[in-house]
C-alpha cells in the first residue's frame, strides 16, 4: 500500500525494510525476556540470534532471487536491495536453523530448550514482516470480490494495480500473531523439550499450506496444481510431526 515510508531529496526509506527491522528488534526483545525467565544467559542467546539471523536473511534473499531471476537478469545489482521487498521465509529457515544449532552448541546452551525459546520470537518477527510485505505489495493475493479485498494503487507497489485482491499478507500476519500468543502459552506449559519449536513449525506449515491457495503472485507449480511452496510445507509438516514424536519419546 505504501512502499515508501519517506522520500527526501533522493533519500528513500522503504516501509518493508523498516518493518523487517522492527520485527527483528521486537523478536530479540521477547527472546531476551524469555532467556531470563528460563535462567539462560541473554547475551549468549542474542549471539545465537545474530548469526542465525544473518544466515536466514541471506538464504531468504537468495531463494527469492533464484525464484525471480528474470526480474534481475538485466540489472543484478537490484538483487541486493532486499529492503524494498523480496524474502522467502522457508529459504531462510534451513540456513538459519543450521547456523543457529551450530552457534547454540558452541555457546554450550541446551539445544532443544534454546530452540523452544526462539519459536515465539520467530512467529512475532514474521508477523510484523508480513505487514511489510503488504506495504510493499509482494506476496500478493489472487483477485477477489470480497468486501475486504484490497486495491493497490501506488505505482511502486509490487502487486498488480487497480485490481481487488485477497490481502494474503494480512491473513498471514494475523495467523502468525495468533501463533505467537499460542506459543507463549505453550512454552509455560510444555511437557518436553522441543515441543514449542516443533509445534511452531507444524502449525505454521499447515497454515501456510492453506493460505497458498489464495496467493496470486507467480510461483512454480508441482503435482496436482500445488505450488512449490506447498510442497515444502508438506515436507515441513511431516518432519515436525516426526520430531515431536521423537522428542516426546526421548524426553
Amino acid at each position: 500500500m505504501h512502499p515508501l515510508l519517506l522520500s527526501f531529496r533522493g533519500f528513500k526509506v522503504h516501509t518493508y525494510g523498516v518493518l523487517i527491522a522492527l520485527g527483528v528488534l521486537l523478536g530479540i526483545w521477547v527472546l531476551r525476556r524469555g532467556a531470563r525467565a528460563e535462567g539462560m544467559d541473554p547475551e549468549k542467546v542474542t549471539d545465537v540470534a545474530f548469526w542465525a539471523l544473518l544466515a536466514a536473511l541471506a538464504g531468504a534473499r537468495v531463494s527469492f532471487i533464484l525464484l525471480h531471476w528474470g526480474e534481475y537478469a538485466e540489472d543484478p545489482l537490484q538483487a541486493l536491495k532486499f529492503w524494498e521487498g523480496g524474502l522467502v521465509f522457508y529459504g531462510g529457515l534451513i540456513p538459519g536453523i543450521l547456523v543457529g544449532v551450530l552457534t547454540i552448541r558452541s555457546k554450550g546452551l541446551p539445544l532443544s530448550e534454546t530452540m523452544d525459546l526462539f519459536a515465539p520470537s520467530l512467529a512475532l518477527g514474521h508477523a510484523i514482516g508480513r505487514i511489510g510485505c503488504f506495504c510493499a505489495g509482494c506476496c500478493y493475493g489472487s483477485p477477489t470480490s470480497l468486501p475486504w479485498g484490497v486495491i493497490f494503487r501506488d505505482p511502486q507497489s509490487l502487486a498488480p494495480l487497480g485490481v481487488r485482491l485477497h490481502p494474503t499478507q494480512l491473513y498471514s500476519s494475523l495467523f502468525l500473531f495468533g501463533l505467537f500468543l499460542f506459543l507463549i502459552l505453550l512454552r509455560r506449559r510444555k511437557v518436553f523439550a522441543g515441543e514449542v519449536f516443533w509445534s511452531y513449525l507444524l502449525i505454521y506449515s499447515a497454515g501456510r499450506f492453506f493460505l497458498e491457495f489464495l496467493r496470486g503472485d507467480p510461483r512454480t507449480q508441482l503435482l496436482w496444481g500445488l505450488s512449490h511452496n506447498q510442497g515444502v510445507m508438506v515436507a515441513l509438516f511431516f518432519l515436525s510431526l516426526l520430531m515431536l514424536r521423537y522428542s516426546k519419546k526421548n524426553a
